[in-house]
């Protein structure tokens, strides 16, 4: 059975060994942000697993994949975790809204290392998150998909997403087609 983990340095070792195996929660650019991380972590891991909670956006700008920097927002990162490292969940948000910015893809992110897929760990890690963000009082949270993702779909959906429409990716994304999803906080998971 999987669980969500405040990442901490007890578990530092097993997130290193899943990026060095050429895993990356970043689906953009994975070798890049694979190697900025391993880098950050052997500069200074306490301030890299300080960095995977900033719900007051102290951290710095984010860089687009197009270069471009964009202010960061409340933010935190959940490492999934059963007999070891999983894969990651992260959640962002704009304070006193639901809304995001157009750059900003979604409420929330994750992703499984490729040895643990297939095991229900997504699933279990977004329906943990969406119970641990309800004191968050939003109405509800958005994922986006690559239309040939379907085992995201199908994650998002079992945990009572419903889908809103097919949209073109932010410019400083690259543009190309991506689905939007919904899940209303506190709704009953089915």
């Amino acid at each position: 059975m999987s669980e969500l983990r405040r990442p901490d340095p007890s578990m530092l070792a097993e997130y290193e060994s899943a990026l060095r195996r050429g895993w990356s929660a970043n689906n953009v650019r994975p070798r890049e942000a694979a190697r900025e991380q391993l880098e950050k972590i052997a500069l200074d891991p306490d301030n890299f697993l300080k960095g995977l909670e900033d719900r007051e956006a102290k951290g710095p700008e984010v860089v687009l994949p197009d270069g471009s920097n964009v202010q960061r927002l409340p933010s935190f990162t959940r490492w999934i975790w059963a007999d070891g490292f999983c894969g990651s969940i992260g959640f962002r948000w704009q304070q006193g809204t639901a809304e995001l910015p157009s750059h900003v893809l979604g409420h929330i992110g994750y992703a499984v290392v490729p040895w643990r897929r297939n095991e229900g760990h997504a699933t279990a890690a977004l329906a943990a998150l969406l119970k641990e963000i309800e004191p968050l009082q939003l109405p509800w949270v958005e994922l986006t998909t690559d239309p040939d993702n379907v085992a995201s779909s199908k994650v998002i959906e079992k945990c009572g997403g419903a889908f809103i429409e097919t949209f073109e990716k932010d410019k400083s994304f690259g543009g190309g087609t991506a689905l939007r999803w919904r899940i209303l906080i506190g709704a009953p998971v089915p």
